[in-house]
């Protein structure tokens, strides 16, 4: 295969999911000294990581940050503007977003032409799918493997993560991967937490409006679109789970800030369909993500919806709860 003629990169961050995990792996392929850091949105975007990135630094998955060297995702919301990308191009580096299903099909585009990521082919599909809305109702109802590995990632469980993140860029295919003992193990205690929070969800939900709200604040638990929709059903068009702790802080693996998620029901093809991410970009500028699936942090606001300079209390989420839910009320159906 010919030479690919990639920016001299030292360092991948990528987010903490099974996306920006596989992300990593892909560009590792061709960037084998790289560190991988693995994070969260909500880090970049409130200055946890500048003294992390900089020009030899690729940011996949995650928002953009100018001070990186290159750039690969495919957020809407993420998308620098003309003028940064301009100015972050005209500075040398490297701009790869592209409106694709998953952050790793991005990279994957860019790297399958210089390296063999044949061992990826029954894995890519499923994260495109899961990433980007697309899975079949059936399939995560089953709870397959891949389903319950989705579930095992994030910042709290680096260590999984880069042992993952190893067996994929030695050329483990996706039965090799779950057959290896240590994600082996992982998969089958992800399969007994399922219960804990199908319960907590059954307790926990409400709809309004069809839009299904989850409260999971407070709980160790975390609850996906995903599931939340699979439980309503067609009652809802889609969901606003809440997560996180009143005294949390973005910094805190073990106690993250009050945050929220919106997901599209998409096991319901006659759902509403709009763009959540107004909703999540309301009351907190750093929100964002597509237009089925985006997240922001639960903003210290009055009753009027105005933003107060003071910590976030538990009542903020009852009045973020309001905006959002007046917001929903009004937003345009996308043709």
């Amino acid at each position: 295969m010919a030479k690919a003629a990639f920016p001299e990169v030292h360092r991948i961050v990528a987010d903490a999911d099974l996306d920006g995990l596989c992300a990593a792996a892909v560009l590792q392929r061709v960037l084998p000294e790289a560190e991988v850091v693995f994070a969260h949105p909500a880090l970049v975007r409130s200055g946890h990581l500048d003294g992390v990135i900089d020009r030899g630094t690729v940011i996949v998955d995650l928002p953009f940050h100018p001070d990186c060297g290159w750039y690969v995702d495919h957020h809407l919301t993420n998308r620098p503007s003309d003028a940064a990308a301009a100015a972050f191009e005209a500075a040398g580096g490297r701009l790869d977003w592209a409106a694709e299903p998953s952050a790793a099909r991005v990279a994957h585009n860019l790297v399958a032409p210089f390296n063999d990521l044949g061992h990826l082919q029954d894995l890519m599909p499923f994260v495109d799918a899961i990433d980007s809305g697309g899975i079949d109702r059936e399939v995560f109802l089953a709870d397959g493997p891949l389903v319950r590995l989705a579930r095992c990632l994030g910042t709290a469980q680096a260590d999984f993560m880069h042992h993952v993140l190893k067996l994929l860029v030695s050329g483990a295919d996706a039965e090799a991967l779950i057959g290896d003992a240590q994600v082996a193990e992982r998969l089958s205690a992800a399969a007994e937490d399922r219960n804990a929070a199908i319960e907590a969800v059954q307790a926990r939900t409400t709809v309004v409006n069809r839009l299904a709200i989850c409260r999971m604040d407070g709980l160790p638990q975390r609850a996906s679109g995903y599931l939340v929709t699979a439980h309503v059903g067609e009652d809802a068009d889609a969901c606003c789970v809440i997560h996180g702790h009143v005294d949390g802080a973005v910094d805190r693996d073990d106690r993250p800030p009050l945050s929220a998620s919106f997901y599209a029901n998409s096991f319901f093809e006659g759902r509403r369909r709009v763009d959540l991410s107004r909703l999540a970009t309301a009351l907190d500028e750093t929100g964002g993500g597509h237009a089925n699936a985006c997240g922001c942090r639960v903003q210290a606001i009055n009753d009027a919806g105005e933003a107060e300079q003071r910590p976030v209390e538990a009542e903020d989420v009852e009045r973020n709860l309001a905006h959002w839910l007046t917001l929903w009320a009004s937003l345009p159906d996308l043709t």
